[in-house]
């Protein structure tokens, strides 16, 4: 079964027509036109063959009719299924292939008696169920809209590593054609440009192998965090550490917090503990860590570091053992740390300590990473060695 991705934008293309949006600007008129796909019936894959067996789905304007209706074409051939799920609307072909379209359900109609759920088994397709899931062959998604969905789907086993998964509704919300395919990277995601051709009996081509330890470093406000959840945004599984304090009445901080909670994904595990080194030595799944400033200023708490003597050894120490770890994680590691070295010298001894302990931290991780990224004002700065 082949797939002609026709467009991969949104209503509008990208650029828009009319956008004076940074973004838009940047491109040539009609780099990208709005998402359509063709379910090709025959080996000839050129425009002229298009005839009525096969399949055209205008992905930018969403709507069916019935079950055997495509989004504003003729109906479907014989042999053909379509449901609507929580995922989306799903896609049988004659030959058992698994097409989802992956728009959130509010966006597609309810169909009457619909026969397929996303996750039913597909009998007729060979090399299925994988644990108990059906596997989609190619999964259209607005990724940039919510990028943790794929994240679901790879948890539950509906996408795997044989899956296409392709970028579509594609606009103005990424900056350039160079962040989406960073991101797309990333995520395991396809940008393809308009008019690529996939087959779907051959699996999707191999994920890049990704940094085992990232260091993201920033000042405050700079994006930092936010670039560290992107990165592991549709991974199947994610701990997050949150090595701060709670709050404890500090009514500003609780609102920090619990911004930061409602950003992550539903699915990402939660630690709040101050064993950096441990977690880290033993996690079996992707850790987020942010950040490595509230951690130290935690670790002087519990040291009793601030004056210094006995204390600021004790600190030294946990931060040796941390490096130790990094240097073997259990599993791929994105941490956050505050570049403290940019400002003026702390007027305090106490804050001088801080300073120096969290500066010398982020030396020997970042001497021990794959990746180092400075990141001021939403901007990424690779650091290479």
């Amino acid at each position: 079964m082949k797939v002609l991705i026709s467009g991969t934008a949104g209503a509008g293309g990208w650029p828009a027509r009319g956008c004076g949006c940074a973004s838009c600007l940047r491109l040539s008129p009609g780099r990208r036109r709005p998402a359509e796909v063709v379910l090709l019936s025959g080996h000839d894959t050129s425009p002229a063959s298009l005839d009525d067996r096969s399949v055209r789905l205008p992905l930018a304007n969403p709507a069916l009719q019935d079950h055997e209706t495509s989004p504003g074409t003729a109906r479907l051939p014989a042999g053909y299924r379509v449901s609507t799920g929580p995922d989306g609307l799903v896609l049988t072909t004659p030959g058992g292939h698994r097409i989802l379209y992956a728009a959130p359900p509010a966006g597609l109609p309810a169909l009457p008696g619909d026969g397929e759920s996303a996750d039913r088994p597909s009998p007729e397709h060979p090399g299925r169920p994988d644990g108990g899931r059906a596997v989609f062959d190619l999964v259209l998604m607005d990724v940039l809209d919510r990028p943790e969905r794929l994240g679901g789907l790879r948890r539950r086993g509906a996408v795997t590593d044989r899956t296409h998964v392709v970028a579509v509704h594609i606009d103005h919300r990424v900056p350039t054609e160079a962040e989406l395919a960073r991101r797309a990277a990333l995520w395991g995601v396809r940008a393809v440009p308009d008019g690529t051709v996939l087959d779907l009996g051959e699996p999707a081509p191999a994920r890049a192998p990704l940094p085992r330890r990232t260091l993201l470093l920033g000042g405050a406000r700079s994006g930092k965090s936010a670039e560290a959840e992107l990165r592991l945004a549709t991974e199947p599984r994610v701990r997050y550490v949150a090595t701060g304090p709670s709050g404890d009445g500090d009514a500003e901080w609780d609102r920090r917090v619990r911004a930061h909670r409602e950003r992550r994904p539903a699915h990402w595990e939660t630690s709040e503990t101050t064993d950096l080194a441990g977690l880290v030595r033993s996690t079996d799944i992707p850790l987020l860590v942010d950040g490595l400033g509230t951690w130290v200023a935690a670790v002087f708490d519990e040291c009793d570091a601030w004056s210094g003597g006995d204390g600021l050894d004790a600190v030294a120490a946990r931060c040796d053992e941390l490096v130790t770890a990094w240097r073997r994680p259990g599993a791929r590691v994105v941490a956050v740390s505050d570049e403290v070295g940019l400002g003026v010298v702390p007027a305090t001894s106490s804050g001088r300590m801080f300073r120096d302990t969290l500066g010398r931290l982020n030396r020997r991780l970042a001497r021990e990473s794959e990746e180092v990224t400075l990141v001021v004002a939403g901007r990424l700065l690779p650091l290479p060695l």
